[in-house]
């Protein structure tokens, strides 16, 4: 009778499979170019709105109103920004949603345990040290879920700037996590954000989704079918009261993201291939350049740590994303058993779950509508969102600096491709053909060097033959 066998103990932040580690790098590339023109127009919004002898003018164009006011869309530049562009990024947040469960690592629930739950406590935790923090100080609560946000082309761009070579399997976690941010941080918006509902505009706008949900069943084709009926169904539903960008989610989770016999790519992953340039290089830009613009003084960055709220946005960010976080990590790996992967350490969570605490476009989004009433305080927690962002950054930047000799070893073998069969190494260590393609290489090898120490010998037995010559030892003076 055999013995029982010992099951292997699952991994935490093991190797990616090969089609998941390829989309992760796919999609982490065009976020990681997204989240260097974020960056870019996060610093041209401050500057542009704290240069005395251009403020005004960004002021002007931010309040400049455009659009058809028959239908209740008059808005300024900055309104459509943040509800027009954003759907864009939040469809493409939706279809990511949606093949996460379907085909990625949230289809597995033990896979998926580790970065649900992960997310679930950065954003409790974040709500948590505002709610104390602006409670004690005598502040107002409305922003608390203003730090619960995590961006993930920010922190990609961080990632590019300071040169770290991040694990793939982190980089999954952190893209994962932010999904799963996204998807929580949509909930917030559409349940505690929508006031007042107009449940004809609504009404029309799920009879939209109906027949997009219909058309995409019926396997109808054609963007010119497609892009006006999504352009109906966000204007009704930002005239229903919940904010337009749920409508965003909403059709990107109706995507079929799962690939039938003979696809090489299903509909969504080739939708989301084509609109993805577009949210990270253009719509999330446009956005931060008139949602980031606020003044900055001594006195505005003073305020940003003395005031309840403002203080509450800063410590959410940088303490509440960490602990939670990695809080969040360390207890689901504890009580599922499943072990840290043996080339990373827990400071390497804890560096990551820093990372998080980069909390930029949903943070601004959401800092609008909590505060949409008072105009100041909005700007005022839009510099606590920007200072928290920076510090979480500054502090990231150093704790993957001290690690990076050992992530860029990881990242060398991740990619190391011997047999240039345009397969990873790693990935083939199962497959005999691999090792024979590896064998006959070497024995190349191996034929090349003795061919080449035969001719070096024959070289040194040559040169010691003649008289007088280089091989002679004894040509110095007597």
């Amino acid at each position: 009778m055999s013995a029982p066998r010992t099951p292997t103990p699952r991994k935490a932040f093991g190797r990616l499979s090969l089609p998941e580690r390829n989309y992760v790098a796919e999609a982490l590339r065009t976020e990681t170019v997204g989240g260097v023109l974020l960056l870019l127009a996060a610093v041209a919004a401050l500057v542009w709105a704290n240069i005395p002898a251009l403020h005004d003018s960004y002021e002007s164009v931010s309040d400049f109103h455009i659009g058809p006011g028959a239908v209740g869309l008059n808005l300024s530049v900055a309104h459509w920004a943040a509800d027009g562009l954003l759907a864009v990024f939040f469809f493409v947040a939706g279809i990511e949603l949606k093949r996460e469960l379907v085909a990625g690592d949230l289809r597995d629930p033990k896979a998926a345990a580790l970065p649900v739950v992960a997310a679930l406590c950065g954003m409790i935790a974040p709500a948590l040290v505002y709610t104390i923090t602006a409670g004690v100080g005598g502040g107002s609560l409305a922003g608390w879920a203003v730090p619960t946000a995590t961006d993930i082309a920010f922190a990609l761009a961080v990632l590019a700037v300071i040169g770290t070579s991040l694990p793939s399997a982190l980089r999954a976690f952190l893209l994962t996590l932010a999904v799963v941010d996204d998807l929580f941080a949509i909930l917030i918006i559409a349940v505690f954000f929508t006031e007042q509902l107009n449940f004809a505009a609504l009404g029309g706008a799920v009879v939209g989704l109906f027949v997009f949900w219909l058309l995409l069943r019926k396997g109808v084709r054609g963007w010119y079918v497609y892009v006006p009926l999504a352009l109906v169904i966000w204007g009704l539903m930002y005239n229903s009261g919940i904010h337009a960008t749920i409508a965003g989610v909403a059709m990107g989770l109706m995507l079929r993201c799962h690939r039938r016999e003979g696809e090489e790519q299903s509909p969504g992953e080739h939708i989301e291939h084509l609109v993805r340039p577009l949210s990270a290089g253009l719509a999330v830009p446009l956005f931060a350049l008139f949602s980031a613009g606020v003044a900055i003084s001594g006195d505005a960055l003073a305020k940003v740590f003395t005031q309840p709220e403002t203080l509450g946005v800063v410590l959410g960010l940088v303490l509440g994303k960490t602990l939670g976080i990695f809080g969040g990590t360390w207890l689901t790996s504890r009580f599922t058993r499943a072990s840290l992967s043996d080339d990373l350490a827990w400071p390497d969570v804890f560096a990551v779950a820093t990372l998080a605490g980069i909390g930029f476009t949903v943070s601004l989004l959401i800092g609008e509508l909590a505060f949409e009433d008072d105009a100041t305080m909005t700007d005022s927690v839009k510099a606590a969102v920007l200072a928290g962002s920076l510090i979480a950054t500054a502090l990231a930047t150093v704790l993957l600096k001290i690690r990076n000799a050992k992530y860029r070893k990881l990242a060398e073998e991740e990619e190391r491709d011997e047999d240039l069969s345009g397969v990873p190494d790693v990935y083939e260590q199962d497959d005999p053909e691999y090792h024979l393609r590896m064998a006959e290489l070497l024995e190349k090898k191996a034929a090349e060097h003795r061919r080449l120490a035969r001719e070096k010998a024959a070289e040194r037995d040559a040169l010691a033959e003649v008289p007088g010559g280089a091989g002679d030892r004894h040509d110095g003076p007597a």
